[in-house]
């Protein structure tokens, strides 16, 4: 039998706090550009907590910057059940990647509040800070901290392309929200939840409005510099050139040969490289690649990312290179507690579902170490994320907020 909570869960309103949210770094084609700790961020985070007032959640921080909504608990002492995503964007993101999660988690207070239903646990909504790294790299800092997967002092030491670290960034966060309470880095949580847009093809080719997230893919990142030599463009014999630039594409063209996957399963990205001094006529001296690698399968993710490091010296010609893996995620499956939960969820409120695979990284993956924690996807147009066309459709994100309600009503019951 399912609660009365989901009853209230209101289409139009999630809708509508979407195109809201999206007016803090809108961009011209209909997507949004708000990194993370930035002024449109900050201008979002003032939103999410007028609607928490008028919630009466409690409102919190911590040293990282991730925001907390409580909603108490009758056993207030308990440990909390937690939801939420993110609300950092690419530089030319969309309006769904992230947001999503943390309005359908409003959404599941809202609902409760709307059916008189005081929960056993607090329910907690979570805004983790940078999850996406497109300011600060890598990503899911504001989780990783919290789970105390990385030194906090470590993160806080990162620092984006204009030399701002995010230490500074976190106070001038905390400067602009003076009656926001700083809490302890992490607590215990009872269970963890994430909606999220699938950011991939396979529910809206399957007809289905609901993912049951099984597990979540790895990853392994590389930063790759190479060091070659100015020249003149025009004096320059090419047997004697150091081309940072030639040697890069040689390593990269290495790479998409050693990757190459008849199956399509691997996964293999270079989706920054940047060379100076970037002139037309000299030869370039320094050149700087990502390389973003994922495959399900952790000791071939292993394996493949163990090949980044040789193949660069390989190809590396007259030049220097320096490969560095700043992240590595290994593969994971959720508890089955919790995927069973929202499947036999699904089934009782009637909404067509599919258990399904998380290509992308997300913070409960972080979580999972810590805590129960499971996902919900809902379909995104063509799969086409961390793109301004990036869309979903309002009944969609509806049926997964439904299904979010009617588990977090459970396990914080």
């Amino acid at each position: 039998m399912t609660s009365a909570a989901v009853q209230h869960v209101s289409e139009a309103r999630l809708w509508a706090r979407h195109m809201e949210l999206a007016q803090h770094g809108a961009l011209s084609k209909g997507g949004v550009c708000r990194l993370a700790l930035s002024d449109e961020e900050i201008a979002a985070r003032k939103t999410l907590i007028a609607w928490a007032a008028a919630l009466d959640l409690a409102v919190s921080t911590d040293a990282i910057g991730n925001l907390f909504f409580r909603m108490e608990g009758s056993e207030p002492d308990l440990d909390p059940v937690m939801t939420g995503s993110h609300i950092d964007s690419q530089p030319a993101g969309g309006k769904f990647d992230g947001a999503f999660g943390v309005l359908a988690a409003f959404e599941v207070v809202e609902a409760m509040r709307a059916a008189g239903i005081e929960p056993r646990r607090p329910v907690i909504v979570v805004a983790w800070m940078n999850e996406e790294a497109s300011r600060f790299a890598p990503g899911m800092m504001g989780s990783e901290a919290f789970t105390a997967t990385k030194p906090l002092e470590t993160i806080l030491a990162v620092t984006d392309d204009q030399g701002v670290s995010v230490a500074e960034a976190v106070q001038r966060v905390a400067a602009a929200f003076p009656q926001v309470p700083e809490i302890p880095l992490g607590f215990p949580v009872h269970a963890f939840l994430e909606a999220h847009i699938e950011q991939g093809p396979i529910l809206e080719a399957e007809g289905k409005p609901v993912g049951v997230v099984t597990g979540i893919q790895g990853s392994r990142r590389f930063r790759v510099t190479v060091t070659g030599e100015e020249a003149h463009a025009g004096t320059e014999p090419l047997r004697k050139r150091k081309d940072a630039l030639l040697a890069a594409i040689d390593i990269v063209d290495g790479l998409r040969e050693a990757f190459a996957d008849p199956d399509d399963i691997v996964k293999f990205t270079v989706g920054r490289f940047e060379i100076a001094p970037n002139a037309p006529s000299v030869v370039a001296a320094h050149a700087f690649f990502s390389v973003d690698l994922r495959h399900p399968d952790w000791p071939t993710l292993k394996r493949l990312g163990d090949m980044v490091g040789p193949i660069a010296e390989a190809r590396k010609g007259p030049c220097g290179v320096e490969t560095r893996e700043i992240a590595t995620s290994p593969s994971l499956d959720f508890p089955a507690t919790l995927t069973t939960l929202l499947d036999e969820v699904a089934t009782d409120l009637g909404i067509d579902h599919m258990a399904i695979y998380s290509a992308a990284g997300h913070d409960a993956r972080q979580l999972h170490y810590v805590c129960p924690t499971a996902m919900i996807f809902v379909p995104c147009a063509g799969g086409i994320s961390h793109n301004e066309a990036e869309s979903s459709e309002p009944g969609d994100l509806a049926d997964g907020a439904r299904v979010l309600t009617e588990a977090v009503v459970r396990l914080s019951a």
